[in-house]
């Protein structure tokens, strides 16, 4: 009896170390989500935004047709670039919010 509740005693304790790095890793990797987030879709959004308005210049010395669909372009550009910067602002207070009980630093 004795060796079965020292077994049990094991796995529970061995179960607690696996749980806690587990939430350490998932930490990290939040941590590290949410620079990316932080580092590369502000940079994203600028280079869309410039190639919205190289699209919408270079349509406009062409024919109706393609000024038309470069106009269509230009603003699908701008769109991407405003939604990459809302989300750039909008995460790291979503992902405090979902994972509050862990220390995620953005």
């Amino acid at each position: 009896m004795n060796k079965k509740m020292l077994l049990l005693g094991l796995f529970v304790l061995a179960g607690f170390v696996a749980a806690q790095s587990i939430l350490d890793s998932t930490s990290t990797a939040l941590n590290s989500l949410c620079q990316g987030i932080k580092g590369l879709l502000p940079v994203a959004a600028m280079l869309m935004i410039v190639l919205a308005g190289v699209i919408y210049a270079a349509g406009q010395i062409m024919g109706a047709e393609t000024r038309a669909r470069a106009n269509v372009w230009a603003t699908a550009c701008l769109t991407g670039a405003l939604i990459a910067v809302l989300i750039a602002v909008i995460a790291p207070a979503v992902l405090n919010t979902i994972y509050g009980g862990q220390s995620i630093a953005c």
